[in-house]
Parts: C-alpha cells; sequence; structure tokens
C-alpha cells in the first residue's frame, strides 16, 4: 500500500507540474497544424501517412518505457483496489465531460439529430445520474456517440495528415492533434478550480483511461510500433466514416511481420 500512495503522488505531482508544459505544447501544435492545414488543403498527391517514423520510434520508446515503469502499474493497481461499480462511475463521468465537445461537433458536421440525442444524453446524465456517474440516458435509449474535431475537420475535407507520436500522450494525426486543442476548450474539467483540483482530475482521468486499456495489451503481436500504428489508422478512419469503411489504405504488409 505504501508503495501504491508513492506512486499515486509521484503521478499527480508529474501531472501537476507539467501543466505549463503542456500548454506550450498544445501552442506548437496548433500553429504547427495550422501551417499544415495550409499546405496539405492545397496539396494534389496524397501524403505518406508516417514520413516521420524514425522520429515517432524514438518517442514510441519513450512513452513505452513510461508505460512500463508508471502508468500500467498505477493502472493495475487502480484495478486491484478500486470497486468495479466505482470504476464504472468514474468511467462515466470522465465520458460524460466528453459530450459537450462531441455535441458541438456533432453540429458542425451537420449532425444534428444525433447532436440532439447527445446534447439530451448530456443533461440527463448531468442531472439524474448525478454528473454522470450513472448512464442513465443510455436506459432511456440514447447512445453514446465519438465525435472530435480532427473528424469534423476531416468532414470539411481537411487531410488527416502524417501519424506521429505526442510525448506522454500517443497516437495522432496532424489534424487530429489539432483537434484535441480545440477539442479541449470544450470539455468541463478545465474549469475545476483550484488549478491542483483540476490537476488531480486530469491525473484521474489518465488513470481511467489506461485502466480500460489493460486488456488491450495482450492483444499487440509483432512490432509494437507498428502494430499500433496500423491499429490507429484504421479506427480514425472508421470513426471518419462513421463505421462505413472499405480497404484501409494505410495497412500494408509491414502489419503482418
Amino acid at each position: 500500500m505504501n508503495l501504491l500512495r508513492t506512486m499515486w503522488r509521484t503521478f499527480f505531482s508529474t501531472i501537476f507540474r507539467s501543466v505549463l508544459t503542456v500548454r506550450l505544447c498544445r501552442v506548437l501544435l496548433f500553429f504547427g497544424f495550422i501551417g499544415y492545414a495550409g499546405l496539405a488543403m492545397a496539396a494534389d498527391e496524397p501524403l505518406d501517412p508516417d514520413p516521420w517514423s524514425a522520429m515517432n520510434r524514438v518517442t514510441y520508446r519513450f512513452n513505452d518505457r513510461l508505460d512500463t515503469w508508471i502508468l500500467r502499474p498505477v493502472a493495475r493497481g487502480y484495478d486491484r483496489v478500486m470497486p468495479k461499480p466505482l470504476q464504472r462511475g468514474l468511467s462515466n463521468v470522465f465520458d460524460n465531460f466528453g459530450e459537450p465537445s462531441v455535441v458541438i461537433n456533432q453540429v458542425l458536421q451537420g449532425k444534428l439529430k444525433e447532436g440532439a440525442s447527445d446534447f439530451a444524453r448530456f443533461l440527463i446524465n448531468s442531472t439524474i445520474g448525478i454528473g454522470g456517474l450513472f448512464d442513465v440516458a443510455y436506459r432511456m435509449g440514447l447512445l453514446e456517440h465519438d465525435e472530435d474535431f480532427g473528424q469534423t475537420l476531416a468532414v470539411w475535407g481537411v487531410p488527416q495528415g502524417p501519424y506521429f507520436i505526442i510525448p506522454l500522450r500517443g497516437s495522432a494525426s496532424v489534424t487530429h492533434a489539432g483537434g484535441m486543442i480545440v477539442d479541449a476548450f470544450t470539455n468541463p474539467m478545465r474549469f475545476i478550480r483550484p488549478i491542483r483540483a483540476r490537476s488531480v482530475t486530469y491525473g484521474l482521468y489518465y488513470v481511467d483511461l489506461r485502466t480500460r486499456l489493460l486488456g488491450m495489451d495482450a492483444l499487440i503481436s509483432g512490432d509494437e510500433y507498428l502494430f499500433i500504428r496500423d491499429a490507429y489508422l484504421q479506427q480514425r478512419d472508421y470513426l471518419i466514416k462513421d463505421g462505413e469503411i472499405e480497404d484501409d489504405p494505410f495497412l500494408d504488409d509491414d502489419f503482418d511481420d
């Protein structure tokens, strides 16, 4: 238990102290995204989906070591000590935090019916569901959707751009990364005060997110970098096309190596 408490303190302290760094990264990503979007929309030929593979592999190794020594052990400890009903409740709360962004992006994409449905989900779960702790809306037949500003840009015709790995964050495309910055401004978590409480909330969010992925670790085979890259690109294509996916243009023979 002492080891677990130490790991928690270390994790939350890291999150708290990195707030300024994260903000700086968001600014850099934003301006990089703006520059890329202008070039990509003017390009006639498709771009290589992974032209920065050498840099990405270095970042992947850094993230993997961080995951091995900190994130995964914390997630496993959290999974062992936290009762499953409470885990599901906290996951529901974090999912509910993301609903405003989903609604806004559905409206921007012209999906007004789905937007109204998710707006109702947010209102119902935030009130009757006690801040999202209970997914009451699901029991009423209001299904959850997944939309972000990166998908909205793709619907508007902006190419996804090169694949790259964000330090401490993971897989992204240039457009998806730019969309993350916009989506962050619509997430109610950013309005939590004081800043230490917000940092702890974000810490819990990432612990919950990593815990949800524990079951996926055993599915990775072969070259881990290629497996994760191709799985991410396929998932993004699936989300952007709302499940209407044909042959994945990004998968190649490396996936089977």
